[in-house]
């Protein structure tokens, strides 16, 4: 009893880590959902109010919209007053630097009979010198900073001497240039006859003594923008805000801005951040329920693999975290996100179904932890429609690219439609959501090296890789051709009547044409004991043995599989090999032992091939086309109706042994499969209706 449990325990593991994995996905999205409390109502500006009268539930001040900030901040840059600093020890040194170099100048005039005046008079022009230098200091020399060099003199600075800062205009300073002209002129008028001996000295003395303070204005300018009020007015509990069907004007739109900004703070003060995360798992865990649910009753071999639901819960995790990061920059750039590469990449592994319920359930995911509204689920879904509904087989590569231009056609008249519905103009576009998703559109392209890197990771199959393998000049068909043509032959036969059958019912007519072409690749070990092959000695007739004769035939699988795995087949065209014949018997030898033992006891699995069954559409018309082009070889000159009888004789022995038990194919599906197959049948036997008078071949 104890055995029994623990082995139902362990057959439960798998199914245990699926739930487990699609649990901790529901998780890790939640955390990445908002933390607050989120506003019911959404709105645009210039749409119509499509709620209820709105009344102020609190009061709230209406917060300024960021045209009007950025306005009152360039208003107060405008206005504002620099900080100047005067240096009240540039004087003292000036006048020290000055008297040095008159004494040095004054050195070296003497006795060279020249500036006699100022040998004579040496203090007289010493302290005019210094008089001037005071002055003109007294007056305040000023070094503009380049920013302010243009400003006209009205212009208003202030100047900071000691700890005392008073407002001037700059005509009351003066500068270098200014400076030079009143030393010259003072000089002319001083009466001092060697005058021109002071001039070289004053005009390297001078310096500003009043400087730009760069922190000092910073600090005041910081100060003053941070008075700015960042609100006009406010809104008091009762009023009423906007009533249902008015327009959103700019004010409106800014109150309704205002609006809700309070609100999330009055909201997040009441509820805990807990509950709100409770909220978005709920939603999350209903979207990927209804995902698990769907996988377990309509893809049944999808949610069989551990795998397969990794790889599609990998897409909506992806996704959600991808727009979590745009919401952390912007919201608008989630515009940007191709979210059509996921139906893209999943339809070329799955069926167009699977791929459009995983867009679906990705997109709705999305759009709750996003910001955006119901035109952002809206656009997107009907992108990942056409992004189905047209051919992406990226080995097509001007088909791909048709694909994309339909799903930037469907992105731009969906985003139009939803513009003119809101504000009733085409002016009302917003030409950055135009190119963020042209670059969406763009960035569809992604898919195409996708494909082949998830088909590595997840060990998938894609069409590309199919079409690579169907090529006759592959290595292990060209030894096909060359060990066993006749086995060849058939293979293309039953390649071409299977291709059809898939595409009559909407499988996947190149993976099962593929699977056709390695189906037999196991005869190679022992061609001369399979009837296509032979010529007019058949081995099994020397053998004469029938358990050694259907061990070979049987053994064909088994040599199929191994050398499919020598050569790296997917595992995809692995499983048709092993089910080809599902677990049916080799039925001449089966008989030929009975008939020749007829009192012996019977050991069918010695003539019984190991199957399993098959249990995809493709697998199932593989079978059925493999065993109707193999029994029609025996068909000499058959008419219709051989035809016929022959296809469900074969058909109905498949079903009465219960080799379609595990298939996915509809009796409706079989019933289309074997009128394409007996219409090309029909048609490679070339039968016609008799005319009027002619004879039948006999």
């Amino acid at each position: 009893m104890l055995k029994e449990n623990f082995k139902k325990t362990v057959n439960a593991l798998p199914g245990i880590a699926k739930f487990l994995l699609a649990g901790a996905v529901v998780f890790a999205i939640s955390l990445l959902a908002p933390n607050n409390v989120q506003l019911k109502y959404t709105f645009e500006n210039g749409e119509r109010w499509k709620y209820e009268d709105l009344y102020a539930p609190f009061d709230f001040a209406i917060t300024k919209s960021q045209e009007e900030t950025t306005a009152d901040i360039d208003k107060v840059n405008k206005s504002f007053s620099p900080y100047y600093k005067v240096d009240l020890s540039t004087s003292g040194t000036q006048k020290q630097a000055f008297t040095a170099a008159f004494e040095k100048e004054l050195d070296l005039v003497r006795g060279q009979g020249i500036y006699d005046d100022i040998l004579l008079k040496t203090d007289n022009y010493r302290q005019y010198g210094l008089t001037l230098i005071d002055k003109l200091y007294e007056e305040g020399i000023i070094a503009l900073h380049p920013d302010h060099q243009l400003k006209d003199k009205d212009f208003v600075i202030n100047v900071l001497s000691g700890s005392v800062a008073e407002k001037k205009t700059l005509t009351a300073f003066l500068t270098k240039e200014k400076v030079s002209e009143i030393i010259g002129d003072s000089l002319f008028n001083s009466g001092l006859k060697d005058a021109e001996f002071l001039i070289p000295l004053l005009e390297t003395t001078f310096v500003p003594n009043i400087l730009y303070a760069p922190a000092l204005t910073k600090r005041f300018l910081d100060a003053e923008l941070q008075e700015l009020s960042t609100t006009r007015g406010a809104i008091h509990e009762g009023d009423l805000v906007i009533k249902n069907g008015d327009f959103i004007t700019q004010d409106k739109y800014q109150e309704l801005l205002s609006f809700s900004e309070r609100y999330h703070d009055e909201m997040n003060v009441q509820y805990t951040y807990w509950n709100v995360f409770g909220g978005y798992f709920l939603l999350i865990a209903l979207v990927i329920a209804i995902f698990i649910f769907y996988l377990q009753h309509n893809e049944k071999q999808v949610f069989a693999k551990f795998s397969n639901l990794l790889f599609l819960l990998m897409w909506i995790f992806i996704y959600s975290y991808l727009v979590h990061l745009m919401e952390q920059i912007d919201s608008q750039n989630t515009w940007l996100l191709p979210f059509a590469v996921a139906p893209i990449v999943i339809k070329n592994f799955y069926n167009d179904r699977l791929a459009l319920f995983t867009h679906i359930s990705v997109v709705l995911i999305a759009g709750i932890i996003s910001s955006l509204d119901y035109e952002f689920a809206y656009v997107q879904i009907t992108a990942g429609v056409v992004a189905v509904l047209t051919n992406t087989e990226t080995r097509f590569w001007s088909r791909f690219f048709n694909s994309i231009f339909l799903i930037f056609a469907t992105y731009m008249l969906a985003y139009l439609g939803l513009s003119l519905i809101r504000a009733g103009n085409i002016y009302a576009v917003d030409t950055q959501i135009i190119l963020l998703l042209g670059v969406s559109s763009g960035l569809t392209l992604l898919a195409y090296p996708l494909i082949p890197l998830m088909e590595k990771l997840f060990g998938f199959t894609s069409a590309i890789t199919l079409a690579e393998l169907s090529d006759l000049n592959r290595p292990l068909l060209k030894e096909l051709s060359l060990k066993a043509p006749g086995t060849l032959q058939h293979s293309l036969q039953v390649a071409n009547l299977a291709e059809a059958a898939a595409r009559r019912i909407g499988a996947n007519a190149l993976l099962v044409k593929v699977g056709a072409h390695y189906h037999d690749i196991g005869k190679m070990k022992q061609a001369a004991f399979f009837i296509e092959n032979q010529g007019s000695e058949n081995p099994h007739d020397t053998l004469n043995d029938p358990f050694e004769s259907a061990r070979i035939i049987t053994s064909h699988v088994t040599e199929g599989v191994r050398l499919a795995k020598k050569h790296r087949l997917p595992t995809v065209i692995i499983d048709f090999i092993r089910t080809h014949h599902g677990t049916t018997r080799a039925e001449y030898f089966y008989r030929k032992f009975v008939n020749e033992n007829p009192d012996a006891e019977v050991d069918e699995k010695a003539f019984t091939y190991e199957g399993p069954k098959p249990r995809t559409k493709e697998e199932t018309i593989l079978m059925i086309a493999d065993s109707l082009e193999a029994a029609s070889k025996s068909l000499k000159q058959p008419t219709e109706k051989d035809i016929e009888a022959l296809v469900h004789h074969i058909v109905d022995g498949k079903i009465k042994n219960k080799q379609l038990d595990d298939s996915a194919l509809t009796f409706k599906e079989l019933q289309e499969c074997i009128d394409e197959i007996k219409k090309l049948l029909t048609s490679i036997h070339h039968i016609r209706v008799a005319y009027p008078g002619e004879k039948k071949k006999e």
